[in-house]
């Protein structure tokens, strides 16, 4: 696939002073063949995949397979998604510069950082402590400023700053939780994995009548965890 001359350009900004080695390169190849060659198209998302760091967000015995077409585990039985269903995720919500996003499941910190990446203002909720502080310990150390930070339940989202235009769960419960459901505010979308053996990726739109949702593609995400009341 010919590279597009404006998205090499943004790259390459950010690779110049990329200290992983050969990094830069592979997140370029990611990119190129794992989430353009696929149909992502929206370009604040393919621009925060350029721009993310992937290796940062893994341990040091996975960095080699951190751009890999694959999601890696990083302990605690939690995994960093694969880089295109990161992609997706994204693209579904159509992220816009100051939207107010809550993420369920900050995880590595890694989907957080492309959202925020392309100018969400992202809340994040993390149930693991030690999951919760290392994530928040990298983001903050890369520079981001656009990113609210709390541990506890993701089943009761965030109320205090609800609500929200859209919602990112990247655990998943074996339906949409009631709260969240809740906190998403009319027209918003959620984007979330729903099931138990057998999971799907529901798109979750919020009008005046209801929440109405519609299947994505299968998927394989670690369980939610928490209450369900």
């Amino acid at each position: 696939m010919p590279m597009e001359h404006e998205l090499y350009a943004f790259f390459k900004q950010y690779s110049e002073g990329d200290e992983g080695g050969d990094d830069s390169a592979k997140r370029w190849s990611m990119v190129e063949n794992q989430i353009i060659a696929r149909g992502i198209r929206d370009s604040s998302v393919i621009q925060a995949m350029l721009a993310v760091p992937r290796h940062r967000f893994v341990p040091n015995e996975y960095k080699s397979s951190a751009y890999n077409d694959g999601p890696v585990p990083i302990g605690g039985g939690v995994t960093i998604s694969q880089p295109y269903i990161v992609a997706l995720m994204s693209e579904l919500l159509r992220p816009v510069r100051g939207m107010k996003v809550l993420e369920v499941g900050t995880g590595s910190g890694y989907q957080t950082a492309v959202l925020a990446e392309t100018g969400c203002e992202v809340y994040t909720v993390e149930i693991l402590e030690d999951i919760a502080k290392r994530a928040r310990r990298l983001l903050d150390e890369l520079g981001y400023e656009n990113i609210k930070f709390r541990i506890g339940d993701g089943y009761a989202g965030w109320e205090e700053y609800a609500p929200f235009d859209a919602i990112i769960v990247t655990a998943a419960p074996g339906d949409i939780p009631p709260k969240l459901a809740d906190q998403l505010k009319t027209g918003g979308r959620m984007i979330i994995p729903v099931g138990d053996e057998s999971q799907e990726l529901l798109l979750a739109e919020k009008t005046d009548e209801g929440i109405f949702t519609r299947r994505i593609t299968s998927v394989r995400f670690v369980p939610m965890t928490g209450r369900s009341d």
